[in-house]
């Protein structure tokens, strides 16, 4: 089949990066875990082939495992357990082992627990395997009654929860300007895609959620309509392309050059990222959660994103982010800009393939 290129302004988004395991302005406490020599060798592992490690043990060690990390400067994969035995068994693998206080029973608990009785606009929660906790964002709406409830509650959940706040307001990036255009919004394009032999592209779903037919430039003719949207829950939309112009499956990466995406891969925390978007273009950082919920201000809650330190501004909504020839989500939303930092969390891609029945290719 024929691929359609996007031109600079149409911004599909990101690159690659060398990973930096923890990133400034977080504090991962370490003191109620322990790592005791290991038995044998521990690989030197590739972010991708960690992954794979981490999803093989996870699988294997079921209710024993809790929580894995890349270490990019040993290049290791950590693997946080509950008791020796389990320990014995990655360090065979070729895994770090680190025996930790909280089980991931105990921590999906307290998600329970936030989800329950914190589910306030303005916070957001995430497993950190790092400090083997929850750790709860307030943003700079969170003030008052709302911040001593929050308070209160992490407060609650002793050494399971760590709470930190955030100069930012956590709202979806969506804004006027270039890139795909609707009629009342503005977007970024994330991955082109394949469904039943025919070509898509996906983005946000908050986006398709406001626009239902797509042009490449403010006013121009439409290059797509939508096909599916999810949003709030998850958010991933699913539009068609209409203009019969090729697709090709790469990224602009803003030098020139473009990098070929070849597959949609999980994230995991401590990898190396980068995120291009129609207002801010090509900025880098590192995942810091999984499964995080995000509670934006406006009333809408997203679950199952990935937390991350890369910057992101409005209108980037719906751009990629990216791991080598990996696609691995789509920008959501989050705090903070390009000049001042803050957290922002994406849609993973897989899921999002998975529910549309589409591919990348």
């Amino acid at each position: 089949m024929k691929h359609r290129r996007i031109p600079k302004r149409r911004v599909i988004a990101a690159a690659t990066g060398a990973a930096a395991l923890i990133a400034a302005g977080v504090t991962f406490q370490t003191a109620n875990a322990s790592e005791a020599a290991p038995a044998s060798p521990v690989k030197t592992l590739s972010v991708a082939a960690a992954g794979n490690l981490a999803s093989t043990l996870t699988h294997k060690l079921g209710a024993d495992a809790a929580g894995s990390y890349y270490d990019a400067k040993s290049k290791n994969l950590v693997v946080n357990v509950v008791d020796e035995a389990a320990a014995q068994g990655v360090r065979k693998a070729g895994g770090r082992a680190r025996v930790v206080q909280h089980s991931m029973a105990e921590l999906t608990g307290a998600r329970k627990t936030l989800a329950d009785k914190a589910s306030l606009p303005g916070t957001s929660w995430a497993v950190d395997p790092v400090s083997n906790k929850i750790v709860v964002t307030a943003d700079r709406t969170v003030s008052g009654a709302k911040l001593s409830k929050l308070n209160s509650v992490v407060k609650g959940l002793g050494s399971k929860a760590e709470l930190k706040h955030s100069a930012g307001e956590f709202k979806p990036l969506i804004a006027g300007g270039d890139a795909i255009w609707g009629s009342s919004a503005r977007c970024s394009l994330g991955f082109n895609v394949v469904k039943d032999g025919q070509p898509y592209f996906i983005t946000a779903g908050h986006c398709t959620e406001a626009v239902t037919s797509w042009s490449d430039s403010q006013g121009g003719s439409e290059i797509g309509t939508n096909a599916a949207s999810d949003f709030p829950g998850h958010d991933y939309g699913l539009v068609k392309y209409t203009a019969d112009t090729p697709h090709p499956s790469e990224v602009d990466l803003y030098n020139g050059k473009t990098q070929p995406i070849t597959k949609a891969a999980d994230a995991t925390v401590g990898m190396a990222v980068q995120r291009s978007g129609s207002t801010s273009q090509v900025h880098g950082g590192t995942v810091k959660g999984l499964d995080a919920t995000v509670n934006y201000g406006n009333g809408d809650v997203v679950n199952g994103l990935i937390q991350t330190d890369v910057c992101a501004e409005p209108g980037d909504s719906g751009g990629a982010l990216f791991s080598g020839d990996s696609a691995i989500g789509l920008t959501s939303g989050g705090s903070g800009d390009c000049s001042a930092g803050g957290e922002t969390f994406f849609q993973p891609v897989p899921a999002a393939l998975a529910a549309f029945g589409a591919t990348i290719g």
